[in-house]
């Protein structure tokens, strides 16, 4: 690769981060589909202004012989359409060869997804008179009465945090600010490790973040992880369970309860309805009532 495409890969990068407002993570996911991009395009000794539309085609087709999963060929085929698209309006390129690039077909995928017994076995595994317990069973309160992304709860902040108006404020993708109801259970949850939080020594910079390890620093994504996993082994959960795994739980069990797609959409923070209907694999009668009306753990309540 030259310097001078070196150079390209950097604005755009920029262009992300500045005029898009991605995240880090994407933005690097980003990068790494431009580089896979041009170490086939130097493999075949071609340059980024005069491939065509058939050596994409070519590219996609290389991914599938490499046994990538049709979802990753997905992700990798929106990255680089993404690429060609901007390089047509910095005039890089006078047409795009990437238009008429279609992605990988994918079927449907359903995720997995906690009954509402094991969710309840999960979070009454806690032992109330421990600090850490008391801690972690806020977490799954949050994970699972919000729908928060592992990223969204490790980053959430006490004064994002309004107990009298029942309301989270989460910043997700991009920067992007919404308000999630904050179910009565998550509010007790909190509510009682606050207490307990406020004995720690916190470490500066985190005076603000909510949810701490015993030495009063900010929790690791991993630290979730593995938080989850030792609660499913004591309650004898089997199945492959991660942060994200209460995400799909919360917005299930809001369909099977009624919820409307649009509402579950604004509280899970997706941009587009389409990402939402994942969820809808069990019954098409769901535009029915307000979100919080048909959470499990508030109705009963």
């Amino acid at each position: 690769m030259i310097l001078a495409e070196k150079g390209v890969i950097k604005k755009y990068l920029s262009f992300l981060a500045l005029e898009k407002g991605l995240s880090g993570n994407t933005i690097e996911a980003y990068r790494n589909d431009v580089k896979k991009l041009y170490e086939y395009l130097d493999e075949k000794e071609l340059s980024v202004t005069s491939v065509k539309y058939e050596d994409l085609l070519l590219f996609v087709e290389c991914l599938s012989e490499l046994g990538i999963s049709a979802r990753s060929q997905a992700r990798i085929v929106s990255g680089i359409k993404s690429f060609f698209q901007y390089l047509q309006i910095e005039k890089v390129i006078s047409a795009d060869p990437s238009e008429l690039l279609d992605t990988p077909k994918l079927g449907l995928h359903l995720p997995v997804v906690l009954n509402l017994q094991e969710i309840e076995a999960l979070i009454g595994s806690f032992n109330e008179g421990k600090a850490e317990d008391q801690r972690n069973r806020a977490i799954f309160e949050v994970l699972y009465g919000c729908g928060l992304r592992v990223s969204e709860l490790v980053n959430l902040k006490i004064s994002q945090v309004y107990m009298d108006e029942e309301f989270l404020l989460v910043e997700g993708k991009g920067g992007k600010q919404r308000l999630v109801p904050l179910s009565v259970p998550a509010q007790k949850a909190i509510s009682m490790y606050l207490y307990d939080r406020n004995l720690l020594k916190v470490k500066k910079g985190n005076e603000d973040i909510l949810f701490l390890n015993r030495r009063g620093a900010k929790l690791t994504r991993e630290m979730i992880f593995t938080i989850i996993k030792r609660q499913c082994q004591v309650c004898g959960i089997h199945k492959q369970i991660s942060p994200h795994t209460f995400r799909h739980s919360f917005a299930t069990h809001l369909l099977e309860g009624g919820a409307n797609l649009r509402a579950i959409q604004e509280m899970l923070g997706h941009e587009s309805i389409k990402t939402t209907e994942i969820y809808v694999h069990m019954d098409k009668d769901y535009l029915r009532s307000e979100i919080l009306t048909h959470h499990p753990r508030n109705a009963r309540k």
